[in-house]
């Protein structure tokens, strides 16, 4: 996925979960100060973006979502890692 596909698809996550304007979303916007995002409301949004990206986001990993930018970052680095295959065992 391109970066602007990522963030299309970000922008639709927040949208759809916490009722945010789409063109309001940009890489530099703050989630809690400039979209208002409140933690709880955070936690759905990563349930959201994992479910719509094929990603598992650790807590400790969207804890540290400043912005919209450490999200398309995060995503980007996950949907570029192949999928983790577990050792085959004899």
């Amino acid at each position: 996925m391109t970066r602007d596909e990522l963030a299309a698809g970000l922008a639709e996550v927040l949208g759809t979960v916490a009722g945010i304007d789409r063109a309001a979303v940009a890489p530099g916007k703050s989630f809690a100060e400039d979209l208002g995002i409140d933690s709880l409301t955070m936690v759905e949004v990563v349930v959201a973006a994992e479910d719509r990206f094929g990603v598992l986001v650790p807590d400790d990993e969207w804890a540290r979502f400043t912005t919209v930018d450490d999200a398309l970052r995060f995503l980007a680095q996950s949907a570029v890692a192949p999928p983790w295959t577990p050792p085959r065992t004899r």
